[in-house]
């Protein structure tokens, strides 16, 4: 805050992905105290997910006023910006992007390896731990209290809503909630993939490599660690396996029927389907309504998914980032909370409107047999797990 005799504001993140991390890095750095709670039990309660293009023009800019860019160039993998376009029924290269030496525009990270650079510069004990929010309670305009499912509450000044598709802050703000787009990814795992899978390595390549046929798609990425992702894309119920008569865990019934769906493409993309170790992992993808916005309120704010959840089509975390990054920078450079979340959201919620209806409907264009240039990047909550007591989010940002 800009006026140094101003009491320190209560500040408090709900979320601990990569948007309310930056968040809170931000602020600590311009000297002002900030807490993050998580539902999580810790920062190894769980895989992390997959794979993350963060872009000069967003994520990036993030990164770099959280005096973290270099450490992050030194993580990434500049390689895997390479991206594959495959035809469906020959499996063979079409649209091919090498990245040049020195390309720096949206290099990779694995989500696991994001999170943990950002929690490594944070002050210690600023992320509480097990703490799923129930709500978020007091007057508009006022301080709020959050209550917590173990029946401990926090009073704060300034809530942030960083908790992901399936918000619990966002309640205090809005009555939207994310609805399903139609179109579901059904996600494999691939391990010691040099090794073990070597005709799938050398189909993906150190980037990605898509795949569509107009009614269904494939999309693999390559992780650290050896791994691969795959998801298989598809048009269909939310609650198509169940209505098949399967669950996600019963893995040979719906490799059959992947099978089965996927059965006029090339035998090397079939193998996709075929040689995943381990169950699929069933995500619904979500969006929320175009254009979501609230009343202002200066004690509550949202950013990433929590405030404009869409189509898994590479933006979610940047967008996160940025947020996060103009939120704090804005608190900073504010006398007081409501000038500052007032300026915030006089920039945010107009970008987010504008790319919201943008991607509007994109999630079909996943399926599109047209060459294009990009796949998805599930970058969003789904990988960050249960929100506060929720089911596993399935939208992403």
């Amino acid at each position: 805050m800009t006026t140094s005799t101003a009491p320190t504001p209560r500040i408090a993140v709900v979320g601990a992905g990569p948007g309310g991390l930056t968040c809170a890095r931000i602020l600590q750095r311009h000297g002002i105290a900030v807490t993050v709670y998580d539902h999580d039990r810790g920062p190894d309660a769980r895989d992390q997910g997959g794979t993350l293009d963060l872009h000069q023009d967003n994520g990036q800019l993030a990164l770099r006023e959280a005096g973290l860019l270099d450490d992050f160039f030194r993580l990434a993998r500049a390689e895997g910006q390479e991206m594959r376009q495959l035809d469906a029924r020959t499996g063979e290269i079409g649209f091919h992007h090498v990245p040049g030496d020195g390309e720096r525009s949206k290099p990779e990270i694995d989500r696991g390896h994001l999170r943990d650079l950002l929690l490594r510069s944070l002050a210690p004990d600023t992320v509480r731990w097990g703490r799923t929010l129930h709500s978020v309670q007091g007057p508009a305009g006022g301080s709020r209290r959050l209550h917590f499912t173990d029946g401990s509450t926090v009073e704060a000044d300034l809530v942030i809503g960083a908790d992901g598709a399936w918000s619990k802050v966002r309640r205090a703000l809005s009555p939207a909630t994310p609805r399903y787009t139609g179109v579901s990814f059904l996600e494999a795992w691939f391990h010691d993939v040099e090794r073990r899978h070597p005709e799938l390595a050398a189909l993906v390549g150190p980037g990605s490599a898509a795949a569509a046929d107009g009614a269904r798609a494939l999309f693999a990425q390559r992780n650290s660690g050896d791994h691969v992702r795959v998801y298989a894309i598809q048009r269909v119920p939310a609650d198509w396996i169940a209505r098949a008569g399967h669950t996600a865990r019963d893995t040979d019934a719906l490799r059959a029927l992947l099978l089965d769906r996927y059965r006029r493409w090339a035998p090397g993309l079939r193998r996709l389907l075929t040689d995943n170790d381990g169950p699929y992992v069933d995500r619904p993808i979500h969006a929320l309504p175009v254009p979501h916005t609230w009343t202002p309120d200066p004690a509550v704010t949202l950013l990433g998914d929590a405030a404009h959840l869409m189509p898994p089509l590479g933006v979610g975390v940047n967008l996160a980032m940025l947020d996060a990054c103009e939120l704090a920078l804005a608190i900073a450079g504010h006398d007081t909370l409501a000038d500052a979340v007032r300026a915030y959201e006089a920039t945010m919620l107009p970008r987010s409107a504008d790319t919201q209806r943008l991607l509007d409907g994109a999630a079909d264009g996943l399926l599109s047999d047209e060459p294009h240039h990009g796949g998805p990047h599930h970058d969003g909550p789904h990988h960050s797990g249960p929100h506060h007591g929720e089911p596993e989010p399935s939208g992403v940002r």
